[in-house]
């Protein structure tokens, strides 16, 4: 076995107990229990930490979309979000829309 097929094994068995530890302690804890509110306000932090990072320092293909754009998409998802009562999808589509609304007025 190579050395990187053996770090990926590694990495793969490490998540897998994580996950494994994370359900044994996620059922076995109330819904309220404040580990469980630290958990989710840690994952809904970082989610939040890789969105800014997409908008601010995007790579790749989101590179060439402009900045106002961008914005322009993030502040319409928000607002279907909150007028769809926290609806992923709704809010997905509209913040797809205001980007690509403000995209085509850019251009």
């Amino acid at each position: 076995m190579s050395e990187a097929s053996l770090a990926l094994a590694l990495t793969a068995l490490a998540g897998f107990g994580l996950r494994a530890a994370g359900l044994r302690l996620g059922g076995a804890l109330r819904p309220d229990h404040p580990v469980i509110a630290w958990a989710a306000a840690v994952s809904t932090a970082t989610l939040a930490a890789f969105v800014v990072l997409a908008i601010a320092a995007p790579s790749g293909l989101l590179a060439t979309v402009p900045w106002p754009a961008r914005t322009a998409g993030v502040i319409a998802g928000a607002i279907g979000w909150r007028v769809c009562r926290g609806a992923l999808l709704p809010a997905l589509l509209a913040g797809l829309a205001g980007l690509l609304a403000a995209w085509g007025i850019s251009r």
